[in-house]
């Protein structure tokens, strides 16, 4: 079982939608190899920008529309975040567009409170899993990275075994892998990039899943510089791709055989400590 994804790192223009959206317009419809999720980077039609009452939009809005058009129109999976007003609220809403203009999405969690993020954004409050093609897909966003709990593997219970040679059946819980591939789009700035690097093949190998991390390059609005250093990581935490500081469109196939024999020949997962995330809001 494949899937095949496209990362673009890329400049951003300092909130500047109009040139953003146009620009990886030009970068998808460029693409000339078969792909089914092409992701963006963290707030890409806009910049890591703390004015969100400028230039949110809702889901009714030109970027959402954006979105489900190119979506609609290359026949891929869209995704990436950008700011959305909601109830008189903000959002760091991660968008995931299917070819059919249907949506999910993920709302940050972690507001990385040292640019202010969190006075003008609200936490989201769930995790989002998506599936295609029988892979399941983590959904987060930037400064989550540094929450290990967050992105940690949750074992479920799918089935119930019974015990062969016992009078009364005695039931066995059967766990499956909550997810197989974990993303996190990002506006990280260059200063930091040991910890990005270290902290999403650190993801990988804990969750025994691929990572992906989309990282925007160049400097922004208040003169921080970005590396990209966007990266993809397999489960034994190989990295698989790993680009900085030059904007790149990568496209790379994930084979879900070969997770899947990493984790039946180290099956550390099924080992792990049993838990629940108790939300506060």
């Amino acid at each position: 079982m494949l899937l095949t994804v496209t990362i673009i790192q890329s400049q951003l223009y300092w909130e500047d939608k109009i040139a953003n959206l146009q620009q990886f317009e030009e970068k998808i419809h460029r693409i000339n190899v078969p792909t089914e999720v092409v992701i963006l980077p963290e707030m890409f039609n806009t910049g890591f920008s703390m004015q969100p009452e400028l230039l949110a939009e809702t889901m009714e809005g030109t970027s959402v529309a954006w979105m489900r058009k190119m979506a609609m129109q290359k026949r891929i999976i869209l995704t990436g975040s950008l700011m959305i007003q909601e109830a008189n609220q903000y959002y760091n809403r991660l968008i995931w567009m299917l070819p059919n203009g249907q949506y999910g999405y993920y709302d940050k969690r972690h507001c990385f409170a040292f640019a202010g993020e969190h006075e003008k954004y609200t936490a989201g409050n769930k995790r989002f899993i998506a599936q295609v093609k029988g892979w399941k897909i983590n959904l987060q966003i930037c400064y989550d990275l540094r929450f290990p709990v967050w992105a940690r593997q949750q074992k479920e219970a799918t089935a119930i075994e019974t015990l062969p040679g016992v009078a009364r059946p005695k039931a066995k819980e059967v766990a499956t892998a909550e997810y197989d591939v974990l993303i996190y789009v990002a506006n990280w700035p260059e200063r930091r990039n040991h910890a990005w690097k270290t902290l999403l093949t650190a993801r990988a190998i804990e969750n025994q899943a691929y990572v992906i991390g989309v990282n925007r390059v160049g400097y922004d609005g208040n003169e921080i510089y970005h590396s990209g250093n966007s990266m993809v990581v397999d489960a034994m935490g190989e990295v698989l791709y790993h680009q900085q500081h030059d904007e790149d469109v990568f496209t790379i196939t994930l084979e879900k055989e070969k997770l899947e024999q990493a984790r039946t020949q180290f099956p550390f997962w099924k080992e792990a400590d049993y838990f629940r995330i108790m939300n506060d809001v």
